[in-house]
Formats: C-alpha cells, sequence, structure tokens
C-alpha cells in the first residue's frame, strides 16, 4: 500500500501557518470556494449590459458586421451598414461591440403586457382593424414570395395598410416601375430573388434609378432557401446541379425535392406551414423584408 503524506501546514507568503490566521500584522481568512473561484475564471469576464437604440452603432463580434440599428425585437436586433446592406442578429451575451468594447445588447426594460399579442415577426400586435391600403406597395417576385411575407409579416403589413403584391417575374422591372408612378407619397418596395453581384437580378436592379423606389434582395437562388432547413429537419439545403446528366436544365425546386426525396407538388404548402416565426428565416431574407417594411411605411 502507498500511503500519500501531506503537510498540515500551508505556506503563506513567507511564513508557515497551520491555522491561516496573523500572518504577518495581519489576520489572513478565505471565505470563499476554490471550486467556484475557478468556474468564474473559466467563464470569462463579463460584458456590461447596453440598453438598445435606434441608431446606435453596433458591432457583431462573429461576423464583424458593423452597422446602425435600424429595428429590434423579441427575437433580436437589425443593422444596416453604409451600403445599406441589412442583417438581422438575435440577442446574445457579450455577443457586440461599442467603441471596440463587448456589450450586452439588451431591449428597453419596458415589457410588452400579458394580454399583448407577439407576431410571427416579432412584433406587437395591432387592434386588428382593418386599414385603408396605402398607395405604397411591396413587389415580390412571385407567388411563392409573396405568401411566405403573408405568412410572417402579414399582420404588421394589414396595420400599416401595405400591399404585397407578385410580379410574376421581374426581366421588365423598369417599365412596370415606370407604370407604377412612384412618387413620395407612394414608394415602392422591390424583393429580389439572388442578389448578387454579377446575377440577372442584379443588372435588372440597376435598370432602376428613382429616390422612391428601394430594391433589396437575397442571396438564395429562390425564396424557399430563405427558409432554415432546420424547420424539415435538415442541416443544410442540398446542393442542385445546373443540368442533369442528359445535359437538360434543372429548375431548381424541382431538384431540391428530388436531391431530398420528397414529391414536387405539394412541397411548397407543407415547408411554408413549418415556418412559425422570422426566427425560421435566413437573416438576409429577414433584413431585406423588414427594410422593405420600414421604407413603404415612411
Amino acid at each position: 500500500m502507498t500511503t500519500a503524506i501531506f503537510p498540515s501546514k500551508l505556506f503563506i507568503g513567507a511564513c508557515w501557518h497551520s491555522d491561516l490566521a496573523d500572518c504577518f500584522t495581519g489576520a489572513v481568512a478565505y471565505s470563499g470556494d476554490i471550486l467556484d473561484d475557478f468556474a468564474a475564471s473559466k467563464r470569462g469576464p463579463t460584458s456590461p449590459d447596453v440598453v438598445v437604440e435606434m441608431g446606435m452603432l453596433v458591432e457583431d463580434r462573429a461576423s464583424h458586421f458593423c452597422g446602425d440599428v435600424v429595428r429590434w425585437n423579441a427575437e433580436g436586433v437589425t443593422l444596416q451598414d453604409r451600403n445599406d446592406y441589412v442583417r438581422h442578429f438575435t440577442w446574445k451575451p457579450g455577443g457586440f461591440l461599442i467603441e471596440g468594447k463587448p456589450v450586452t445588447l439588451v431591449r428597453p426594460a419596458t415589457a410588452t403586457a400579458a394580454t399583448q399579442r407577439i407576431t410571427a415577426s416579432g412584433s406587437v400586435a395591432g387592434d386588428g382593424r382593418a386599414r385603408v391600403a396605402a398607395a405604397s406597395r411591396i413587389w415580390v417576385e412571385g407567388k411563392h414570395d409573396a405568401e411566405l411575407l403573408e405568412h410572417v409579416w402579414g399582420d404588421d403589413l394589414r396595420e400599416l395598410g401595405i400591399v404585397v403584391e407578385p410580379l410574376h417575374g421581374a426581366d421588365d422591372l423598369a417599365t412596370a416601375v415606370a407604370e407604377f408612378g412612384p412618387s413620395a407619397d407612394r414608394r415602392l418596395g422591390v424583393l429580389l430573388d439572388h442578389l448578387v453581384p454579377g446575377s440577372k437580378e442584379t443588372r435588372i436592379a440597376a435598370t432602376v434609378r428613382d429616390p422612391n423606389v428601394l430594391i433589396t434582395g437575397h442571396p438564395f437562388v429562390d425564396v424557399w432557401a430563405g427558409i432554415r432547413p432546420k424547420v424539415l429537419g435538415l442541416d443544410d439545403w442540398p446542393d442542385v446541379p445546373r443540368r442533369d446528366e442528359r445535359g437538360s436544365d434543372v429548375p431548381w425546386k424541382e431538384g431540391l425535392c428530388a436531391a431530398i426525396g420528397v414529391p414536387f407538388d405539394g412541397f411548397w404548402p407543407r415547408l411554408r406551414n413549418q415556418v412559425n416565426t422570422f426566427a425560421d428565416l435566413r437573416p438576409e431574407l429577414v433584413g431585406a423584408v423588414e427594410q422593405l417594411i420600414d421604407f413603404v411605411a415612411e
């Protein structure tokens, strides 16, 4: 048998003590729990709470995206950078920087009353009374885009009297905008799919030059991909080849259904109905839509 022998005295500073008392000229006592201190040291420094305000310049620590606060709700905060690009971030401890210092952004202390209903977009629902349709409009590319906006932002849009209309294709956007006749009292917001450098949609957007028209978009080839795949239990949407084995073009939606092994017919309603709140959407899509709503509601 091996016996471990430990000294009965502790060495503190320059002297030995058996009772941790009266070291040098003062008493030495330790009332804390060393395990608690160790756990605290592993957690790292805490960040101060800062109440979010409109126009506050904030940087997301994870992505380094920096912009002004333009919106917030129960789920998170929306930032807009100097290029008017908008991104949505969830509330997270120590997740942001203000003037280079880590902070925890928090919502104002005023709480939503228990009788108030929160919409799928995270806003407080209005009184439910119908509003006369405003002159301003939001255009989207197709039927599914319009249905998704209604599904998530329908309460907000009805409260503001904003109508969403599908374009059924944006190839002749400049002509459609001219016929609409935008003005300061008749604003137009347009949501485009696949708005990335070099895409057809980006070239279409460049043909419209009007201060009363705002065109935003998301980087996805279709609005379906703007829904988080986790709503169907998937980690990611599969890559869909542009052409099949015979060299024929593969429509993205049909290719997606084939890749995940589901029939194309009836898939969209199933996918849409799995969306409960805007948190089930990708932040690029959320930011683009909310920017349009703010623009046409001004």
